[in-house]
């Protein structure tokens, strides 16, 4: 006999609407909360996004990151990235490292003196290390490279919407835009709030949040459609409590399962992708939360087609919806 693992009962019928303004009004609060956050405190950009100077170093002697950065810290240079480079092609004695140093508040660039310092600082540490490049990333092409990343989230939200739209109705478009905006709007607040580096592996993040709530949501989305041409006079809020509650193991076997390989990364991982890490983290309570207790509160508000197994000509993307044409 197999033995499978159940972290919740197969027949579970907790009411998720039984708090739904509790719930719904705290994500309303939280998610303004997060907008007044960023107007006032902004977020904490990192070099990519407020210009600076990337060092590249070469070295016969093996990296060692932790000998670098304390090296750099009496220089007070604030912001200061160090990462080795690995390359197949590198031979046995060729070690590189990048060091990007941001731009000081009020300074358009890092400067001379400051780079000879820090070069000076590391040669110390290892007097063999070469510094084969330096380059800056000005102010221009760090706006530029702000204005691309928040086009890359809005085009991700419209894409996934139309998605939906055409899968399912306009009112589950509805709900999973406004679930999506809300684990977005939330985790930027909670970086702008403690002031967590805000750079372009957060933005990568913030697509992978996006991705994952979605997906759960999708599923959702998908067996109260089934359940909806199965119980065609059942209310719809049971149908919905239904189709969360038939959903339930797998949402937790999944969030469960990736939120431990996510914490052992964000405890051992180390500071150079402690941001990205937790924003993923953070992201997936939050995107889980959303599908259950955001998505399917505008569904209900705004109401289904109720009789899945007829087409409805007036209705956008009824051709996708059609059991038949599936």
């Amino acid at each position: 006999m197999a033995f499978r693992l159940k972290l919740v009962p197969a027949d579970t019928k907790i009411d998720f609407f039984r708090w739904q303004f509790l719930t719904f009004g705290l994500s309303t609060l939280l998610a303004v909360a997060s907008v007044v956050c960023l107007l006032v405190m902004g977020l904490n950009f990192g070099i990519d996004f407020r210009g600076g100077t990337t060092i590249r170093t070469e070295s016969v002697q093996p990296v060692d990151v932790g000998a670098y950065r304390q090296a750099l810290q009496p220089l007070n240079l604030g912001d200061v990235a160090i990462t080795e480079v690995f390359d197949p092609t590198f031979g046995p004695e060729q070690n590189v490292a990048q060091v990007r140093i941001s731009a000081q508040d009020g300074a358009e660039a890092v400067t001379p003196e400051t780079v000879a310092a820090v070069e000076a600082a590391l040669q110390e540490v290892d007097p063999s290390i070469t510094f084969p490049s330096v380059e800056s990333v000005g102010p221009k092409v760090s706006g530029e490279l702000i204005q691309t990343a928040v086009y890359a989230v809005i085009a991700s939200l419209a894409a996934i919407s139309i998605y939906i739209w055409l899968r399912f109705e306009w009112q589950f478009a509805v709900g999973a835009l406004v679930s999506l905006v809300h684990d977005v709007l939330i985790t930027m607040g909670v970086f702008s709030l403690f002031q967590i580096k805000f750079d372009l592996t957060t933005i990568a993040a913030l697509l992978t949040i996006l991705g994952y709530s979605i997906n759960d949501t999708v599923v959702v989305f998908d067996r109260l459609r089934e359940n909806l041409m199965k119980y065609k006079k059942t209310p719809l809020r049971d149908l919905m409590n239904l189709s969360v509650n038939e959903t339930l193991s797998r949402t937790v076997m999944t969030s469960g399962t990736t939120l431990v390989a996510l914490i052992a990364l964000l405890v051992l991982g180390g500071d150079v992708i402690r941001g990205f890490v937790f924003a993923i983290t953070f992201g997936i309570v939050i995107g889980t939360y959303s599908s259950v207790y955001v998505a399917k509160n505008v569904v209900l508000w705004l109401g289904v087609k109720r009789d899945w197994s007829k087409p409805d000509p007036k209705a956008a993307g009824t051709q996708f919806t059609d059991p038949e044409a599936q």
